[in-house]
């Protein structure tokens, strides 16, 4: 059996809640495959949670939960041993910040030791259009190691509900991520029409 899991997952205010929560729904099924799951959300990703989706669910995820000023979360440090961090959805604002190697909350110190120990870090970014600012920073985290993985849904599985929309982005995260996905895979399951 393949070594579990040790994950943080962040959520910042970007559009996409919904992503979120698939993704947290996904991580309780994949439970087999993780030893430890740390989660932290900005207050602007609660406040954007309730509103998408009118409810504060966040509040009861089976997950470790971290304040964005506990710098002794246990990832906050390399020393640790967390292998993969997935920020969904990672606002521009975020984005920029780990590019830039500002570390100034939990979440982006997180991003910072993901990069600098080499391991997973992947970014579910959530914004349109592109300006040239974050072009740059998407070229600056990708040349540092880090993966972008944008919410951009794939419709070959022919989706028929919001939550199966968002899996087809949370599924290639967290296969990104290193987790054994069962899912879509062109192919395999038939092409599409």
């Amino acid at each position: 059996m393949n070594q579990k899991h040790r994950i943080v997952v962040a959520v910042t205010g970007a559009s996409g809640s919904i992503y979120a929560r698939v993704l947290f729904d996904k991580l309780k099924q994949l439970d087999a495959q993780i030893d430890e799951c740390g989660i932290l959300f900005s207050d602007n990703a609660k406040l954007v949670w309730q509103h998408e989706l009118g409810n504060r669910d966040y509040e009861n995820l089976p997950f470790s939960s971290y304040k964005s000023d506990d710098f002794f979360a246990p990832f906050a440090s390399g020393s640790a041993g967390y292998d993969s961090m997935i920020v969904c959805p990672c606002s521009m604002g975020t984005l920029g910040r780990i590019a830039s190697g500002i570390s100034n909350d939990l979440l982006t110190r997180a991003a910072d030791v993901m990069l600098k120990e080499r391991q997973k870090l992947v970014l579910v970014i959530r914004e349109t259009p592109y300006n040239l600012v974050h072009i740059n920073n998407m070229k600056t985290v990708t040349e540092a190691g880090g993966i972008l993985c944008p919410a951009t849904p794939s419709f070959y599985s022919k989706p028929s509900t919001f939550e199966e929309l968002a899996a087809t982005v949370v599924d290639r995260a967290l296969s990104l991520a290193g987790f054994s996905i069962k899912g879509y895979e062109w192919g395999k399951q038939g092409s599409a029409d």
